[in-house]
């Protein structure tokens, strides 16, 4: 019966129609909160695991609040006299008409977008996207515009919030990153190339009552050619592959990490002095160059300083049968092994070895400076949003650059709080009792979790900087005597360790504050 994704209807323009829609939500408590309280904790986990028949169980009573589940989180075909009760018969025949709500002969309704509720930046928005396969079978289609997603939630972790003048949503889908961004900037542009999700994103905005969001229609860069943002955020079609476009959220139609390439390689043209881009991508692993090596032949030669964390890596057999996964096809199937078998020859002739996935911050600089980049793997576990880290490390970045040759030693340095100091002890073999230090590590138990093993003299004399007391040099100097080593070589070993200590946040200069 349903079409999901259907074509929208331009006379009742979506945007026109989400927000009184989102009011009747809003009255009825029909968001995040007010849903999971609603169903109870057993079928809110149900729901989100995709186990439509604990819900329908739990929403059996025929309340509004039931109605509103069972048709806009289950899509679930009721009669339409059933939506007029959880709508309005007003709103349920605009619904109708609008191709939102699908009906059939009896006079049966289907909802064909999902609409609903997330918490984003502290706040209960609503997103407008098409219906994925988590509640219900059908198979996304190559006009599929996405939700929200781990990726698309993980950008937003990851991206600051403080307040500019102007943001730059490349690609911007259902409108998800906009959401985060909505409080933030005095303009707003968001482009993207697939009219259908220009037309959600603009009904997840409205919604919002902001009127400072510009939409325009465009590949890549191409909708603000020589405009310049203070900030760009940006989840492109990374996904890795053949140079073919199956389905438009999420393929580029170029060569492997190709769309990664572009986004990370033009990014920077398009910022302002001292502005920011934060983008999700994915590049290619091979024998013949480091990841490393790779994104960073990406940047231009100078004017960028960049900081790209790989999150995780998948060897070619996974990264494939997720993706085919992600389209619902069964890579058992004749389908899905053929698509497969393209797909792992492609690589195979690329010397593709893995697939590296991450965040890439960049920050404009002086065009005179050569770029500096800084690549590092972040596998460990943690909660913390990090846009604020980013900022604090782009910050750090500028305080080390800006230094002059062995200026650091002059400097006086705090230990950031929350730092722990683990002290990692085996038992002893040999002996056959006690204990032996294997190592002993410096912890940040908030942030990115970052963790630099040291050894007791970097863990010691860390222990002994006071801002308000003896500059780094000093510090050494009094170590060294105390311990009778040569204050020089002293100061040339521990250097390394400080700085990295310093780039990382475990340390500050006074000048910039313990709250940097």
């Amino acid at each position: 019966m349903t079409e999901f994704c259907p074509p929208l209807n331009p006379d009742i323009p979506l945007h026109v129609l989400a927000p009184e829609l989102v009011d009747v939500f809003e009255k009825a408590g029909f968001n995040t909160h007010g849903i999971a309280a609603h169903l109870g904790p057993q079928a809110t986990e149900a729901l989100y695991r995709g186990e439509p028949a604990a819900v329908e169980v739990a929403t059996g009573r025929g309340t509004q609040m039931d109605l509103l589940i069972r048709l806009f989180l289950l899509h679930e075909p009721m009669p339409a006299t059933e939506l007029a009760k959880a709508v309005g018969s007003v709103l349920a025949t605009k619904l109708v008409d609008a191709n939102i709500a699908q009906t059939n002969a009896s006079g049966v309704v289907r909802i064909a977008l999902d609409i609903r509720s997330h918490v984003i930046d502290g706040a209960n928005r609503w997103v407008f996207s098409d219906v994925d396969a988590s509640v219900v079978d059908h198979v996304p289609g190559p006009e599929h515009v996405l939700g929200v997603g781990a990726a698309s939630l993980s950008l937003l972790r990851t991206t600051p919030t403080t307040p500019v003048q102007s943001v730059l949503d490349l690609g911007t889908g259902s409108g998800v990153q906009l959401l985060g961004q909505i409080d933030s900037a005095q303009h707003i542009v968001a482009t993207d190339v697939h009219e259908r999700a220009l037309a959600l994103a603009q009904a997840t905005i409205a919604t919002t009552g902001a009127q400072h969001v510009e939409f325009r229609h465009g590949s890549w860069f191409e909708p603000i050619a020589g405009e310049k943002f203070d900030r760009i955020v940006a989840n492109p079609p990374f996904v890795v592959g053949l140079p073919e476009v199956g389905h438009v959220y999420r393929d580029s139609g170029l060569n492997l990490d190709g769309a990664s390439e572009l986004v990370v390689s033009q990014a920077a043209e398009h910022l302002t002095p001292d502005g920011t881009a934060h983008l999700l991508a994915a590049w290619v692993h091979t024998p013949d160059e480091s990841w490393q090596q790779r994104v960073a032949s990406w940047l231009p030669k100078t004017g960028v300083s960049a900081w790209v964390l790989q999150r995780d890596v998948a060897d070619p057999a996974l990264y494939v049968s997720t993706w085919l996964k992600d389209e619902s096809i069964d890579p058992r199937s004749d389908e899905g092994r053929e698509r497969a078998r393209l797909w792992l020859e492609h690589f195979r002739e690329h010397n593709v070895t893995g697939i590296g996935f991450g965040f890439v911050a960049l920050q404009r600089i002086d065009d005179n400076l050569p770029s500096e980049v800084t690549a590092e793997e972040i596998p460990q576990a943690f909660e913390d949003a990090l846009g604020a880290e980013v900022e604090e490390h782009f910050m750090r970045s500028a305080w080390l650059r800006n230094l002059l040759p062995d200026e650091l030693g002059d400097k006086r340095f705090g230990l950031r709080p929350g730092v722990a100091r683990e002290d990692i002890a085996l038992s002893n073999s040999e002996l056959g009792f006690g204990f032996t230090r294997a190592t002993m590590r410096l912890t940040r138990t908030e942030g990115p979790r970052w963790t630099h093993e040291v050894d007791e003299h970097i863990a010691a004399i860390v222990a002994g900087l006071n801002p308000q007391g003896l500059n780094l040099r000093e510090t050494l100097e009094l170590y060294a005597v105390a311990n009778g080593y040569d204050a020089d070589e002293l100061y040339s070993a521990a250097l390394p360790a400080i700085t990295d200590l310093v780039r990382h946040g475990f340390l500050y200069p006074d000048e910039l504050g313990p709250v940097i």
